[in-house]
């Protein structure tokens, strides 16, 4: 299930020498749609307290400058303090790219803290229990 998705045309900055896009791009567009779906279940939080703990991506077509992508965020798990969201860049042709990533909240020390009330909430749907 889908948390948030965003949509962007591939920039020729996102690009490498052989003219598709860089890897690290792809985790760039899931980190924007990330932190979008954070802003709009809580506005104003504090980004900075979601450090990242584990990524990995598996790369399945290029994409070129100009062409149009969609990623969409996923819930994978959710534990007392971290977040694992699971992601696709899909493009013209279909899927991109297949990733995902664990983030850690942290409180004001940078140790692990329980995440937000108001984000756990607005993922229960996604984890299945009501």
């Amino acid at each position: 299930m889908s948390v948030h998705s965003m949509s962007g045309v591939v920039a020729f900055s996102d690009t490498d020498a052989s003219g598709r896009f860089h890897f690290t791009a792809a985790y760039r567009w899931a980190e924007n749609t990330e932190h979008a779906f954070h802003r709009s279940v809580l506005p104003g939080i504090d980004i900075g307290r979601f450090p990242r703990r584990a990524t990995s991506a598996t790369y399945e077509r290029p994409l070129t400058a100009g062409d149009t992508y969609t990623v969409d965020l996923g819930l994978d798990r959710i534990g007392n303090s971290s977040i694992t969201y699971a992601w696709t860049v899909t493009g013209p042709a279909g899927v991109c790219v297949r990733g995902e990533h664990t983030v850690v909240h942290v409180d004001a020390d940078g140790r692990p803290a329980p995440v937000p009330g108001a984000l756990r909430e607005r993922l229960a749907p996604a984890t299945g229990v009501a």
